[in-house]
């Protein structure tokens, strides 16, 4: 089954790593393809946890669009900005290999 999230704060590669490597690692989930430029953020997966990814999500920083404001808003932006500077370090690491 597809599973569609439209999220805040993609910005690059680096965030697209991220999330793509967080959310492989359950095993229910088979692909996932996130399109930086649109925030979207695309699951094809074998059984329903939409709920779990919508939070594991939130918790690397990237909420669906609209539903965080103020400082629960700023606090996922600092957290991308984490998840983003990780995905990059761990991209840059197997790059050389």
């Amino acid at each position: 089954m597809a599973y569609r999230f439209e999220v805040e704060n993609i910005k690059c590669g680096g965030c697209a790593g991220t999330i793509q490597k967080r959310l492989l690692e359950d095993k229910r989930i088979s692909q996932v393809k996130v399109d930086i430029d649109n925030g979207i953020v695309d699951i094809d997966a074998q059984e329903d946890a939409s709920d779990e990814w919508r939070q594991l999500l939130l918790k690397l920083g990237y909420p669906e669009k609209g539903s965080a404001e103020g400082m629960a808003a700023a606090a996922a932006k600092a957290k991308s900005f984490v998840s983003c500077a990780i995905g990059r370090v761990d991209q840059a690491m197997h790059k050389d290999k």
